[in-house]
């Protein structure tokens, strides 16, 4: 159900609590690229803060309460925007609810903005960060422009957050946690795909699916959706898309050529021979080949699309080059799910065969290891030698029987085995593989720069 949110023209401020989240962040640019004043609180200290901060965002990071900022004790214009990752007992969100500010979620935000704008909404178990990004890119680096909510921190941009004073496109990641993207208005969307996830919060996958089919009865009359051939949602005239498969849009011939990363499109009506792709990757193209159906049901050419896809230099922890030379390839990425595990692997072995890699995974939620236990297994033991951070726990209690030992146990290479993150980084340092990764949604990324220091260091010893 959609909240009833009041007009934005009722306001001339905002703020955040819980300002620091990639989803929030994006927000809280959008409104001072508006103008307004915007200011927030949030937890801890990061460098996006830090950017954030530069922009002219003014930021906090201890517990206020009734003694926010003086500008923004005007109830009657200040919108109070939060996110449900934040405690119900802190003190700045118990005091806007006593005094009654308009207080709404990220996604009751998002929905007003998109219903006085044409969306574009990227939904999908995988993928949507990455393809949402490239479509901004693409639209953003032709006559249409577009202004963009992105879940990641685009290379091109770098920025979450993509404005454009004269288009009426918006492009914008639809969350399906907490079904989120319930609450949006869509023009047309990109359906990624429909796997089950979340499950702690759907209960099923038959309830899972329902909450995809619902996000795309939303799509206007007028609209489109464009879906992955496996995706789980139905709409009348919807455009498919998919690698090696019978759709409407299909990508093939992937391969890696003199340094570049290459495929072929066919459309309904032409085939695009030799299209090149900035970031390489199984996954990638395919993202690439929802976003060339999007580009032309809204006017493109053939030749503006391809021109941004050669230059899209990918985000931040979706298969992020750290190292790339000859003896050693460290890459990391934010692969949390099997199916995204299955891509991340068969990238690397089309990229990189017969080379040894060596993969440190940290499984995100118990609930999540839990409902994929077997799969996690499957793909993990793909890899030639697997190291295992204890189970990032998020939101969650832990849940007896499910830990990374466990997992451990069921996985089949040879090599393996659970470590600390200062021992991972330790053990890789030592070891003899050629492609390194770092694989999860937790916050493995503390170790991607202790990881990179000690692979350079052995490359130069």
């Amino acid at each position: 159900m959609k909240k009833n949110i009041p007009h934005i023209a009722q306001f001339d401020r905002a703020y955040f609590i819980g300002i620091g989240g990639i989803g929030m962040s994006a927000l809280s640019r959008y409104f001072n690229n508006l103008g307004w004043q915007v200011a927030g609180y949030d937890k801890t200290q990061t460098s996006l803060t830090d950017q954030l901060q530069k922009e002219g965002i003014s930021i906090h990071f201890e517990d206020f309460g009734p003694s926010i900022p003086e500008y923004f004790q005007d109830v009657a214009k200040t919108l109070v925007i939060y996110t449900p990752a934040i405690p119900k007992n802190l003190g700045e969100l118990l005091h806007v609810q006593h005094k009654g500010y308009a207080l709404h979620k990220r996604a009751e935000i998002l929905g007003m903005i998109t219903r006085n704008s044409k969306a574009i909404g990227v939904a999908g178990t995988h993928g949507k960060t990455t393809t949402s990004t490239m479509l901004a890119y693409i639209l953003h680096s032709s006559e249409l422009e577009c202004n963009a909510f992105l879940g990641g921190i685009a290379t091109n941009f770098q920025s979450n957050f993509v404005s454009s004073k004269t288009s009426e496109l918006t492009v914008i990641e639809a969350d399906e946690f907490d079904r989120s993207f319930l609450q949006l208005t869509p023009f047309a969307s990109i359906v990624t795909s429909t796997d089950a996830d979340h499950l702690d919060i759907y209960g099923n996958e038959n309830e899972f699916l329902e909450g995809f089919q619902s996000y795309v009865d939303l799509i206007a009359k007028d609209g489109f959706l464009i879906k992955h051939i496996n995706a789980k949602v139905e709409r009348e005239n919807a455009i498919t898309y998919g690698i090696d498969c019978e759709a409407d849009y299909v990508g093939s011939n992937l391969r890696f050529s003199d340094g570049k990363f290459l495929f072929d499109v066919q459309t309904p009506t032409s085939k695009w021979q030799n299209v090149e792709l900035g970031i390489p990757g199984i996954h990638n193209a395919e993202n690439a080949v929802a976003c060339v159906a999007t580009s032309i049901q809204l006017g493109l050419s053939e030749g503006a699309v391809r021109m941004a896809l050669q230059s899209f230099e990918g985000i931040k922890r979706r298969f992020e080059y750290h190292i790339r030379t000859e003896n050693i390839v460290y890459i990391d990425d934010y692969a949390h799910h099997p199916t995204e595990l299955n891509a991340l692997i068969s990238s690397i072995q089309l990229l990189y065969p017969n080379k040894k890699v060596t993969g440190v995974f940290q499984p995100h939620l118990f609930s999540r290891t839990r409902d994929f236990f077997e799969d996690f297994a499957k793909q993990l033991s793909r890899l030639d030698d697997l190291i295992l951070l204890p189970i990032y726990p998020a939101r969650e209690e832990p849940i007896s029987g499910i830990t990374s030992e466990a997992l451990l146990e069921k996985i089949t290479c040879e090599n393996k085995q659970v470590l600390s993150p200062e021992d991972a980084v330790n053990y890789c340092a030592k070891n003899d593989s050629d492609i390194y990764l770092t694989i999860g949604a937790g916050d493995i990324d503390r170790i991607i720069e202790p990881l990179k220091r000690a692979l350079v260091k052995k490359l130069r010893s």
